[in-house]
């Protein structure tokens, strides 16, 4: 209960996310404050908010209720393929091409297992793993972001996708990136659009842009922000911005009236992370395998990225 107050960031909250009733909720986490000794939460105005004591407990709570669900994942796992759960976390674009084909697969190899897909950038992906809410995680890393140390990549792995914090991963892809710009805007190279606004994605895509922008000579103005890369798209086709997208973006979904420019020497890496020492469950690995050759199958030009090509002529590329 401590633990979905932390979550929802209330007692009305937690008690409708466990199907509580709300003076059981109170009652338990008063019962839980008496044998801890330690005031776990407190009021603010008409909200609530937990204490450093209660932060501290909320933590490790998740961490021990996320272990106890691989636990039960684990024995699970010894009735084979035949029954279980894996659930995956996945970033909007890899769910709008590759993931569905590898679900699709997986699902008709092992029709008894069940299979969760939740929504997730990056930095959510990685909290929902590591607290057990998830199985695996899709990640993506631009080549740009600071490496880590040598050892803490997996064999094989390009550099720059290393998470650490006990994360091990498996290498899916490598997509460039593009300059969207509307039609007829011109202009080829991100210094060329220095004067425009600029149209930002999440948080680790943002930093990228600013990190892009900057050694280009130039920071960008940053007008609009979303995670969508539909509403990106629009908002670039009505004249609104210029932004930059990854490959998966655009081929996902391409606005007839948007141009794609390939940026040279800028690429994001995507791989498939779990938590934990190995061996991991069946169906964790199975799901592994199924990505990773779904991922493989992904074009070097997306069908959906070929007609624009066409329409604009290939020096826009």
């Amino acid at each position: 209960m401590l633990v979905a107050v932390a979550r929802h960031g209330s007692v009305t909250a937690a008690a409708q996310a466990l199907q509580y009733a709300q003076p059981s909720v109170s009652h338990h986490l008063a019962r839980l404050e008496a044998e801890t000794g330690s005031q776990l939460i407190q009021r603010v105005g008409r909200g609530i908010r937990l204490t450093e004591a209660g932060r501290v407990l909320a933590e490790r709570a998740e961490e021990i209720l996320g272990r106890l669900d691989a636990a039960e994942r684990e024995l699970a796992a010894y009735t084979g393929l035949r029954a279980g759960r894996v659930r995956l976390a996945a970033f909007p674009s890899a769910l709008g091409t590759f993931v569905p084909v590898a679900a699709a697969a997986f699902a008709a190899q092992y029709p008894d297992v069940e299979l969760g897909l939740i929504e997730a950038e990056p930095p959510d992906a990685v909290r929902l793993l590591r607290a057990g809410e998830v199985e695996a995680a899709l990640l993506f890393s631009y080549q740009d972001e600071a490496q880590p140390a040598a050892e803490q990549l997996p064999a094989g792995l390009p550099p720059g996708v290393a998470e650490g914090g006990g994360l091990r991963q498996t290498y899916l892809l490598t997509e460039p990136v593009y300059l969207v710009t509307p039609a007829g805007a011109g202009g080829r190279a991100l210094a060329d659009h220095r004067g425009q606004r600029w149209i930002a994605g999440c948080e680790r895509c943002r930093s990228h842009l600013v990190s892009a922008c900057a050694a280009a000579g130039f920071a960008p103005d940053i007008a609009f922000t979303t995670d969508d890369y539909v509403a990106v798209q629009a908002l670039v086709a009505a004249g609104l911005g210029v932004t930059i997208l990854p490959e998966l973006a655009l081929a996902a979904h391409r606005h007839p009236e948007v141009v794609a420019t390939r940026l040279p020497r800028d690429v994001r890496v995507v791989t498939a992370a779990v938590h934990g020492e190995p061996p991991d469950p069946p169906t964790t690995a199975a799901l592994l395998r199924h990505l990773v050759a779904a991922a493989r199958a992904v074009p070097p030009e997306p069908a959906a990225l070929r007609p624009a090509r066409r329409a604009v002529g290939a020096a826009a590329w």
